[in-house]
């Protein structure tokens, strides 16, 4: 059985991920097409170029993700910088560590640019913070800023697509007219773009399923704002959901498999073995319970 497969932002909770994709290969069902923002453009574009669950875990169980957070050499003597620098360069991490990381995962599967991936295999989302607008890639690289799809890298779209705001540096791309675009994380407009694949009034040529890295409660429901951190929290999430909730809330509910990861910090860089096993056991179970209740 073949299936659309769309993952949402969640930063590091996407450990989760890896136990959702073991249950979906030990159910015999492959993903034909996948979608992501943030976290979930990661893990889209690495089932994308080929990566089985097995693989993911064996490369990622022990990586050190302090590594990626790679500020400049003057901020390990002097780290009041690396705030000043916040101001400057709207980011405290460069992302080039992580960029490069991918670009290699990738290359170990020969895939460079989109050009190495089937037409429509893959489909990440990104704010573009310069027109106030959400960008599909690779769709809308050609038509917004002249850029040839099939020249651009994927790894450079993931990274684009998982700029925490604040966290990483905006990716910087120019359009045919030398116009500077600031492009960040895709979940700020869109976490769980299922209208990439589910359109209304369109009969679909296979099941389109959502991952979110959320329980259902908190994804779905009110809520508090009691406090000024509760209310910025709640403008934040707003943000996220608003225009896939629109969506979801008539047609698609019954279609979302909720990881619940919701105790997990999505900026805990420094999250133990432990931790990541118990995210990937979590993820396997809540999808395996999912699929047997929508397709045994």
């Amino acid at each position: 059985m073949k299936i659309d497969g769309v993952f949402s932002g969640g930063g590091v909770k996407a450990f989760a991920y890896i136990g959702a994709l073991e249950a979906v290969e030990q159910a015999g069902i492959k993903f034909e097409r996948v979608a992501g923002s943030s976290a979930g453009a990661l893990i889209a574009g690495l089932i994308a170029a080929g990566y089985q669950a097995s693989e993911l875990k064996q490369k990622v169980i022990n990586l050190d993700l302090t590594d990626f957070l790679d500020g400049s050499k003057m901020e390990r003597f002097l780290p009041f910088l690396k705030w000043l620098s916040l101001y400057h360069s709207l980011g405290l991490y460069k992302g080039k560590k992580f960029e490069g990381w991918l670009a290699q995962l990738l290359a170990d599967k020969g895939i460079h640019t989109f050009s190495d991936l089937d037409k429509d295999k893959l489909k990440l989302t990104v704010a573009d913070l310069t027109l106030k607008r959400l960008i599909i890639i690779p769709d809308d690289l050609e038509q917004v800023f002249g850029v040839a799809a099939d020249r651009f890298s994927v790894a450079k779209a993931i990274r684009m697509s998982a700029s925490l705001p604040y966290f990483f540096k905006p990716e910087k791309l120019y359009d045919q007219e030398a116009k500077k675009h600031l492009l960040v994380d895709g979940a700020l407009l869109s976490s769980l773009p299922m209208w990439l694949y589910k359109r209304a009034n369109q009969k679909l040529v296979r099941p389109v399923i959502g991952f979110q890295l959320q329980s259902k409660e908190n994804y779905l429901m009110h809520t508090k704002s009691d406090n000024a951190l509760q209310f910025t929290k709640t403008l934040i999430t707003t943000m996220q959901h608003a225009q896939d909730l629109k969506y979801i809330a008539k047609y698609d509910q019954p279609n979302i498999v909720f990881l619940d990861t919701d105790e997990v910090n999505v900026a805990d860089f420094g999250i133990d073995k432990q931790e990541r096993l118990a995210l990937i056991a979590n993820g396997k179970k809540k999808t395996q319970v999912y699929l047997k209740k929508q397709f045994q």
